[in-house]
């Protein structure tokens, strides 16, 4: 059954192939959010290397107004994962039975705020920077944060900067030519990681996929885009305990 399916990325049991498909679906939700993100607010808001980049270029140029605006993002961010990490650490010093279905929540309400009031929200702003850039922020953070937490550091859904380096590494590896290969010692030898590497590969396609269905959306229909992706967090989060339910 689908749901069997859906339970088994959410459950606090974890496996290899749910960490993997778990963290390509939130690439993919990712890649969409972003994308369609930069055509509401004319910014990718899980860029912080950017953000950096812009808050210290707008220093050395006097543009200290902007300069505040890409801090107070890269902040929003931070928090979007800092609160991710109090919530699962609460749930689990508590014991709770679905640990992470609360971290999805918030996300697919943050998606539905932006869908539904989206163009409200970005008439105000705090300084120069909208409300809607703020939330996507911190909703980057949020997801970023999870995913990270899940797999113990070897997924990130945002990081496409890290994902190509490390694909690049693997690449190396792969056509690397161990010579004299029968006099090494194993340990020497240089072999690459081909679960990593198609892992990776994966994530990166799935980011861009997303990137394509979320600028497309938001092009033709505008932020209501996100509602479905909103959705299917929801029925992600719900899926352990609606199985449990049915087999009640």
């Amino acid at each position: 059954m689908p749901i069997n399916y859906l339970a088994k990325l959410t459950s606090p049991k974890r496996t290899p192939r749910s960490n993997m498909h778990l963290g390509i679906t939130l690439a993919c939700i990712a890649g969409a959010v972003n994308a369609g993100g930069f055509l509401a607010v004319g910014q990718y808001t899980s860029h912080m290397s950017g953000m950096i980049s812009s808050a210290a270029d707008d220093l050395v140029l006097g543009k200290f107004i902007p300069a505040f605006a890409s801090i107070f993002m890269l902040i929003a961010f931070g928090w979007g994962a800092a609160c991710t990490s109090l919530m699962v650490n609460y749930a689990k010093r508590n014991h709770m039975r679905y640990m992470y279905t609360p971290v999805l929540l918030l996300e697919s309400v943050l998606l539905l705020v932006f869908g539904l009031v989206g163009t409200e929200l970005q008439e105000h702003a705090v300084v120069t920077v909208s409300f809607t850039t703020v939330l996507l922020c911190y909703l980057m953070g949020l997801q970023n944060a999870l995913i990270t937490k899940i797999s113990r550091a070897e997924i990130r859904t945002t990081h496409v900067t890290g994902l190509v380096t490390d694909i690049g590494i693997e690449m190396g590896k792969l056509i690397y030519w161990n010579k004299n290969k029968d006099e090494l010692h194993p340990e020497q030898e240089i072999n690459a990681n081909l679960q990593k590497l198609r892992l990776h590969l994966r994530l990166v396609i799935a980011f861009f996929i997303g990137g394509i269905l979320g600028a497309t959306g938001f092009k033709h229909v505008g932020f209501i885009s996100t509602v479905p992706l909103a959705v299917a967090l929801i029925i992600l989060s719900l899926a352990p305990n609606i199985k449990e339910q049915l087999k009640q």
